[in-house]
């Protein structure tokens, strides 16, 4: 679905917005679409590729490529979490005898309030 590369078995996030930022590389172009002149003549858009892992991220809503660059980083760490996110092994568990009785029950007393909606002579058990 992405095209991004599968990251290390652990990424370690900074805490810190600047070393978190000192791990990337920081690329920055021009915004374009709605915004105008400014948005169409200023370097505003940025792209941050984190190396350790290759995960990329851009922002450019914004006017300023400091609340982009802002934007982005918080969108990037969002992204590491969820890549180094793992989930607790699953445990195989058994469903008790008195379950299985009750599951039965349950199936054998709604087969009988079908069989009593049909009409008499149509095959089946003779009934």
């Amino acid at each position: 679905m992405t095209d991004q590369p599968s990251p290390a078995p652990h990424i370690v996030i900074p805490a810190d917005d600047r070393d978190l930022l000192a791990e990337c590389r920081i690329e920055t172009f021009r915004a374009g679409g709605k915004g105008g002149q400014h948005q169409n003549t200023t370097d505003s858009g940025v792209r941050l590729v984190h190396r350790p892992s290759g995960v990329r991220c851009e922002s450019r809503t914004e006017r300023s490529q400091l609340q982009n660059r802002r934007r982005a980083l918080s969108r990037l760490r969002e992204k590491l979490e969820a890549l180094s996110h793992r989930d607790a092994p699953r445990k195989p568990t058994r469903v008790s005898r008195s379950q299985k009785r009750k599951r039965l029950e349950a199936k054998k007393k709604r087969a009988d309030t079908k069989k009593m909606r049909r009409k008499p002579g149509r095959g089946g058990d003779g009934e």
